[in-house]
């Protein structure tokens, strides 16, 4: 089965400045890879199991 990518912007980096689109798409992904720029507390909203890069 073929997956889709995503790109996401976290803008200014508060988490409740992201859209509802990229909230949903964070809480739904299977992995998510991120810069040293992304807030700890909008990967804390990535759901147990997704791999994080």
């Amino acid at each position: 089965m073929m997956g889709k990518v995503y790109i996401v912007g976290a803008g200014p980096g508060d988490v409740e400045l992201l859209t509802l689109k990229a909230y949903k798409l964070i809480k739904s992904a299977d992995a998510i890879l991120y810069d040293r720029l992304i807030n700890q507390e909008i990967l804390s909203l990535a759901k147990p199991n997704c791999e994080l890069v």
